[in-house]
């Protein structure tokens, strides 16, 4: 056989081919393969590289934002405090446990396993290390502890965590650090079960130092080998009167074979292993947010029995089945990675919140609830995702989706209101308008309809009808029914923003009410959803904040606002970001701005100006709006190209600025593949040239009549010529939702 072989050169190459193929050492790459962590760990992003799982309630992250005398104003600067990991610091102090990727605000980043050597040390300062070998895929994270010696990796499942230490030989510690975190809330409760396990819960809660949030995570920790001696300890709390003063005060006291419940603000475990060299301690975590026998219960479902590999080879098969949703052909290394980066920021948050029994935390209460199907899901950063998240997952993940809107649904039924900025069952009353309606309504046009729309539209016409002394959601609503505007009270109260969301609630309350048959509630909202123009400035062809007479404020700044400056009556932004926030009537935003040729103008020199934000989200469908114009539609693309290049890149920076829980990412991931929902409850998605040769989008035929979606991009021209769809030309630079899900080819022909 060997001459055999020696005399064909092509068998040779054909068996050494499928030899290597058995093997695995050639393989296609999968989408796991694109995905890069790190993208948005720095520059505000806040994302982080932990690990976690699709929608994981747990995440286990390195948290490195604590404890280091050394940090500077530069890492403060960069916005390190709302996230558990930013790339700027190499000072290590553990992982935690229950995390938030992409927000503003400080909140979680609890539960923290450190893993030492030597003498047992309670103190964050003293404890860290510096760490390097950084290595992140999906499931996935590693980092080598260079004081100690030790390699830390972690994986997850759903509800749990799974870390592994390789330690060298000599006394080995595990701590499990309740004092540390994000969180402004303090309080903590641990008990030591035996030289094995560990349970308790923390406190969280005030998520953007908002009061009555609070809301404790409960937790079990399981070690694979039991410990040669354990303990726990308490920082005790500096004494206020002088001669009280004692040397133990605001120090660590040190409890060994600690067998007892202990609580308090900084208090923590540990574990103590006798270990040769290389030796690996594995510790699981279960976590719920409803009692301690239901994270045991989590932890004891999706344990693999201290099996780390099978742990994170799960994790990993997850994530590729997530991801594979969507395939692209074309582009380069650095665009295949920033597009599947953002899918996976994109299938983070929401996340699910009931335990494996289906029980769950109710809205606003300490009751305990059983979800009877799917998922019940926390974290909506609403006023950020209604924009473009929602639709995405109504296109490419619908059960998601339906998920989400029967989770808002049961807020309602639990709280008598709809969400705006929920976190583990608290509404932390957080940013503008009634962002939950237009997520309702647009994922009801999108033909997800297994839900109660009856109740959903009791619960949209509560917000927008109920007085404001009574309104949780809209405090401000008396004088915008009345006078068809919100005025300004107070310097900075952000009125204009509160309005202008408001106006696109109440256009998608009108659509669904005339879906409905009520053509009463119809004419109401819509006429409601006009009053943006009470708001635009002749003189300065802008909008502007406007008094309770009627007048308009004085002393009017346009630029005022940028950089996150505060602004009278806008929220993060100015009036240039605001200004072309009523797409849900473009005729009438196009006229009140002069007519087409006019709008275009004006709309160009946003940008052109520098007025344009690519970091917040009130202006960020402003390059698609060039497609209403007839013959501008060329802008669209020439903005989306600077914008693509200039802010997204394959880079720790790589997001201009929080990724708002996936907001962002999705902007990307629309844009690189060349179409986006402009307006929320409008069905027509605006189309630009994708940066890949080819995207396919594969549709869940449970919820789609079509198969798959193929979007093929030829010609080398700059600007479009043809938008062909199943082979007939289109006369616009939109294609419709219901008629894109039947399935097909769209051709961008330059």
């Amino acid at each position: 056989m060997i001459r055999l072989l020696k005399s064909n050169s092509k068998i040779i190459g054909h068996i050494l081919l499928l030899i290597l193929l058995i093997s695995g050492q050639v393989s296609a790459q999968s989408p796991n393969d694109w995905v890069n962590p790190f993208i948005g760990t720095t520059n505000y992003g806040t994302t982080n590289p932990g690990a976690v799982v699709p929608r994981g309630m747990v995440s286990v992250v390195p948290f490195n934002v604590t404890g280091n005398s050394e940090l500077n104003e530069h890492d403060k600067d960069a916005g390190w405090w709302s996230t558990p990991y930013s790339w700027d610091n190499n000072y290590f102090t553990g992982y935690s446990h229950v995390n938030l990727s992409g927000v503003g605000c400080p909140e979680l980043g609890v539960i923290l396993l450190m893993p030492t050597t030597g003498d047992v040390n309670a103190n964050v300062s003293e404890y860290g290390s510096e760490m390097s070998e950084q290595v992140a895929h999906p499931g996935y994270y590693s980092t080598y502890l260079n004081k100690y010696n030790i390699k830390t990796e972690v994986s997850a499942t759903k509800r749990t965590g799974i870390s592994r230490f390789t330690f060298p030989a000599g006394k080995s510690n595990i701590l499990l650090d309740l004092g540390n975190g994000l969180t402004n809330e303090s309080g903590a409760s641990v008990r030591i079960v035996n030289n094995q396990e560990i349970e308790g819960w923390r406190m969280t809660g005030t998520f953007c130092y908002n009061d009555g949030t609070e809301r404790p995570v409960y937790f079990v920790a399981r070690f694979n080998k039991a410990a040669d001696s354990f303990g726990a300890w308490k920082k005790m709390p500096k004494m206020n009167a002088e001669a009280a003063w004692s040397a133990t005060s605001n120090k660590f006291k040190y409890y060994e074979n600690f067998q007892a419940e202990m609580s308090g603000d900084s208090i923590g475990t540990w574990f103590t292993f006798n270990t040769i060299a290389n030796e690996e301690i594995i510790v699981e975590v279960g976590i719920s947010y409803v009692s301690i026998d239901n994270a045991r219960l989590n932890l004891n479902h999706e344990s693999n029995n201290f099996d780390f590999e099978v742990t994170r080879k799960n994790a990993e098969k997850e994530w590729n089945d997530a991801l594979s949703n969507i395939t692209v052909k074309g582009g380069t290394d650095d665009q295949k990675t920033v597009f599947y980066t953002g899918l996976y920021h994109i299938q983070i948050h929401p996340n699910i919140l009931n335990d494996v029994n289906g029980q769950y935390p109710a809205m606003e209460s300490f009751e305990t609830l059983i979800h009877p199907n799917g998922e019940r899901y926390t974290v909506f950063s609403l006023w950020d995702t209604y924009r473009n998240l929602h639709p995405f997952l109504s296109l490419v993940y619908p059960q998601q989706q339906l998920n989400v809107v029967q989770s808002m649904i049961e807020m309602y039924d639990e709280s008598g209101w709809l969400p705006r900025w929920e976190l583990n069952s608290t509404e932390t009353h957080v940013m503008e308008g009634d962002p939950a309606i237009p997520v309702i309504v647009d994922t009801w046009f999108r033909g997800i309809r297994d839900f109660d729309i009856e109740k959903a539209y009791e619960a949209m016409r509560k917000s927008a009808t109920t007085p404001g002394v009574d309104n949780k959601l809209r405090p401000d609503i008396d004088h915008y029914i009345s006078q068809g505007y919100v005025p300004l009270m107070s310097q900075f109260d952000n009125s204009v923003s509160h309005a202008l969301e408001y106006y696109i609630a109440d256009w998608n309350l009108a659509q669904l009410a005339k879906e409905l048959g009520n053509e009463e509630d119809y004419t109401r909202f819509l006429k409601q959803s006009r009053g943006y123009k009470n708001y635009f400035c002749q003189d300065f062809q802008i909008i502007r904040p406007k008094l309770k007479d009627g007048t308009f404020l004085p002393g009017f700044n346009p630029r005022q606002g940028e950089n996150f400056e505060p602004s009278p009556g806008f929220h993060e932004g100015n009036a240039y970001q605001y200004t072309f926030c009523a797409h849900h009537d473009m005729e009438g935003m196009i006229e009140l701005n002069g007519g087409k040729k006019a709008f275009a103008k004006k709309l160009q020199a946003i940008f052109d100006d520098g007025h344009f934000d690519m970091a917040n989200e009130p202006d960020i469908h402003y390059p698609w709006l060039f497609n209403y114009i007839k013959g501008e539609e060329w802008r669209t693309q020439k903005e989306l190209n600077h914008l693509m290049a200039t802010y997204f890149k394959n880079a720790p920076d790589g997001l201009p600025g929080n990724d708002d829980t996936g907001t962002m990412s999705t902007w990307i991931v629309y844009s690189m593949m060349g179409f986006y929902p402009v307006l929320p409850g409008d069905m027509n998605y605006a189309i630009a040239s994708p940066v890949f040769d080819e995207v396919t989008i594969k549709l869940d035929q449970n919820f789609y009549p079509g198969e798959k979606i193929i979007i093929r991009n030829t010609g080398s021209g700059d600007k479009i010529k043809a938008i062909k769809f199943n082979g007939k030309t289109s006369k616009s630079y939109f294609i419709n939702h219901n008629e894109l899900v039947k399935g097909g080819v769209i051709e961008i022909i330059h």
